[in-house]
């Protein structure tokens, strides 16, 4: 199931969504299991998630990464480094809740070793079971680090993969498609008028157009949330 959610007041919106999900798995199930996603539009949402999340019981959170860019944790271009800035270092979490894509050095040997810590952490699982990932869509529609004509596309049996942005000639590390799709819920947050017309042929497509890499996410057993400011969608 998929479903459009506009805002007016997108940052605010969002953060009380991550919330209002964060306490219902608490409640179920004592642990939120929580994919995050890097770039600029959830910056001042996990600003604003950490102040107004200050009673949750962040030990029983477990925060995972959805790709990262292949450099140091402290790089600029770091997706642990802009979520850990606005977000981690503002919460008491544990150390050992917070799983890190290791960016530097070799990807392929990183997204083996992530994959196999996230097959040992959901263990007995074919698939992982995400309570929450949280996605953007790019300009050319492409989500995570799923670019056109990537390989990552196809992967259908692979956890993790290595990756590349061919366009800044970045190597990159990401969850495959499977898992996505495998989530109990997935938010798709977008803004800016820029990303209008892209996001009116993702959710409206003509018949015949090209698929985008953002159109494979489509849940298996769980829920397609977009998140969308009053810009984004200015064309639906």
């Amino acid at each position: 199931m998929s479903e459009v959610i506009r805002t007016k007041n997108f940052v605010a919106d969002a953060a009380e969504f991550i919330l209002r999900h964060a306490r219902k798995a608490l409640e179920e199930r004592e642990e939120f299991r929580i994919a995050l996603s890097g770039g600029n539009t959830p910056r001042p949402v996990y600003r604003e998630v950490a102040r107004l999340g200050h009673d949750l019981p962040w030990g029983k959170v477990v925060f995972t990464f959805g790709d990262e860019r292949c450099v140091p944790p402290e790089h600029p271009d770091s997706n642990y480094a802009m979520v850990n800035d606005a977000f981690m270092s503002r919460v008491p979490i544990p150390a050992n809740n917070v799983h890190r894509i290791i960016g530097e050095g070799n990807a392929s040997e990183h997204a083996l070793a992530y994959e196999n810590e996230l097959r040992a952490f959901f263990s007995g699982l074919p698939w992982p079971r995400f309570d929450l990932i949280l996605l953007g869509m790019g300009e050319d529609g492409h989500t995570a680090s799923i670019f056109p004509n990537s390989a990552a596309l196809r992967e259908m049996s692979r956890w993790v993969v290595s990756t590349r942005n061919y366009q800044s000639d970045q190597d990159r590390i990401t969850l495959t498609v499977p898992v996505f799709n495998h989530a109990s819920r997935i938010a798709l947050l977008v803004t800016g008028r820029k990303k209008a017309q892209r996001l009116k042929e993702v959710l409206r497509p003509e018949a015949g157009s090209e698929q985008l890499q953002v159109q494979a996410i489509t849940p298996i057993d769980g829920m397609l949330e977009w998140l969308v400011d009053s810009d984004a969608a200015s064309l639906l």
